[in-house]
């Protein structure tokens, strides 16, 4: 597939970041930190872990009782609309629109109540989060080497700690001292996607979409980037999320279970071709994935997104 398809299939105004000037940028600065870093990196940054960022929202956790009573007042408006006026007017669909959560800072709004799909769902995937990786358990030894197996099945399996690790876009001969921030979650999403979109990783992998850079982004630590990243966009080391891309996100997990794996997958296709489309060098990693998460919240907050699959960028898997 071209460079050329892939920016059309996502909108080639969009990618290019022509309409960004528009949107909420609240909650990117976060993301000046890169977890690309090691002896090789350029400039070597301490990166906060998922665990301190889970600290931190844990503290916040208590809603402000005016959050409660906004929340009181826009079920009372709903109400009120449906039974003076009617659904079907104007005014019933405005106050009906404002009801849904209001925007009160930097893009968040009232948490949901969770239905007991979506309860059920964001505990296992939290505690998906809350695992960090570690080199000494066998388990994450093995998978590991699944991918590997996964992204080279026609080669033989290197030790832990080798230089073989390097083409795969590790940044050392040990893989294990490249996860930091990102968890044992992120090496999940990159086997969930060589397994689930065979076709995509290997283009990705092997880099060959488009005219590439002389100085490319590493694809694993790339991974690791994006798990970490997803995080944050969705709001998810809140007890409820309640950023906007967050409340969009419950709405597909409850449709699908795997939700933020098949989302870690559109990210990294969609990052991709933002990479190719600004014509980006390793340097510029960290601009690309900010408009990636742009891109991908736009996707999210459009109307007629009520399943993963609805995502435009969706498309693009194989």
């Amino acid at each position: 597939m071209s460079s050329k398809t892939l920016r059309r299939r996502l909108h080639h105004g969009d990618v290019d970041g022509k309409r960004q000037e528009h949107l909420d940028t609240t909650g990117l600065d976060s993301l000046n930190e890169p977890l690309l870093g090691g002896d090789d990196y350029i400039e070597s940054k301490k990166i906060c872990t998922l665990e301190d960022l889970w600290d931190d929202e844990r503290k916040k956790a208590q809603i402000h009782w005016t959050f409660l009573f906004s929340n009181l007042i826009a079920q009372w408006a709903q109400w009120l609309a449906n039974i003076v006026l009617g659904s079907g007017s104007l005014l019933g669909r405005l106050l009906s629109h404002s009801s849904s959560g209001f925007y009160l800072q930097n893009n968040r709004m009232v948490p949901p109540t969770l239905s007991p799909v979506q309860e059920e769902r964001l505990r296992n995937l939290k505690q998906r989060l809350e695992v960090p990786f570690d080199g000494s358990k066998t388990d994450h030894q093995d998978a590991l080497l699944q991918l590997w197996k996964l992204a080279y099945p026609d080669r033989e399996l290197p030790p832990l700690k080798s230089d073989c690790w390097k083409e795969m876009g590790w940044q050392g001969s040990d893989p294990s001292t490249d996860f930091r921030g990102g968890g044992f979650i992120s090496l999940e999403n990159l086997i969930f996607f060589a397994q689930k979109y065979p076709v995509s990783f290997q283009r990705l992998l092997n880099k060959q979409d488009g005219i590439r850079a002389e100085w490319e982004y590493p694809f694993a630590v790339a991974g690791i980037n994006i798990s970490f990243m997803l995080v944050q966009m969705l709001d998810l080391q809140a007890v409820v999320p309640s950023s906007s891309s967050g409340i969009c996100f419950l709405r597909l997990l409850e449709e699908d279970e795997m939700a933020f794996d098949i989302l870690f997958c559109i990210a990294f296709q969609m990052m991709d071709a933002q990479w190719l489309a600004k014509r980006a060098t390793y340097m510029e990693f960290n601009d690309v994935l900010k408009s990636t998460r742009i891109q991908l919240e736009r996707e999210l907050a459009l109307e007629d997104t009520s399943s993963i699959k609805d995502i435009p960028a969706h498309n693009m898997l194989r």
